[in-house]
């Protein structure tokens, strides 16, 4: 299925941060500073792996409150700083390759756009996320998702916005 089609789900999450774009775009893309607030709140994250280009992956872990390990990747398709990022994230194995959820529900491969735009006195982050290839009962799952999606993703970008001032 094309990713592309206007009848997917689409997740959005838009943030008003108090950073110039360029500041906000190597939060994104710099490995020590993304170590610093990526992730759900409360969770320790290691990066694998950071190679900032088309085709290159992050991949990281994600240390769970019971000690185990829970992995993901993005992999890169777009890098335009400081004003795009464009990538498809999936859940991963250790080694870097796609792995199913570590919960219940099909998951799908999600394509994810984030733009940057230059506002008075910050940035405008805007996240657009939508299933990519994905069967019936992918799309069907992430639509279920939108309210666990907006709560992870604002528990991050909290974490974005205190990082952010310390800078």
């Amino acid at each position: 299925m094309n990713n592309t089609e206007s009848n997917l789900p689409e997740f959005l999450s838009v943030r008003t941060l108090e950073a110039p774009r360029d500041v906000v775009f190597k939060a994104w893309t710099e490995r020590d500073q993304l170590a610093r607030w990526w992730g759900p709140k409360g969770l320790e994250l290691g990066i694998a792996k950071l190679d900032l280009r088309p085709g290159g992956i992050f991949h990281y872990s994600m240390k769970l409150p019971n000690g185990s390990l829970m992995w993901g990747r993005f992999i890169y398709e777009e890098i335009q700083p400081p004003q795009r990022l464009a990538y498809v994230s999936s859940f991963s194995d250790p080694e870097g390759n796609i792995a199913p959820a570590p919960f219940p529900g099909k998951i799908p491969l999600i394509h994810t756009v984030v733009t940057f735009d230059d506002i008075p006195n910050g940035t405008r982050q805007t996240l657009r996320a939508r299933p990519h290839n994905a069967t019936q009962e992918e799309i069907d799952t992430f639509a279920s998702m939108q309210s666990s999606l907006n709560a992870g993703f604002n528990g991050t970008f909290d974490q974005l916005v205190a990082y952010l001032k310390t800078l």
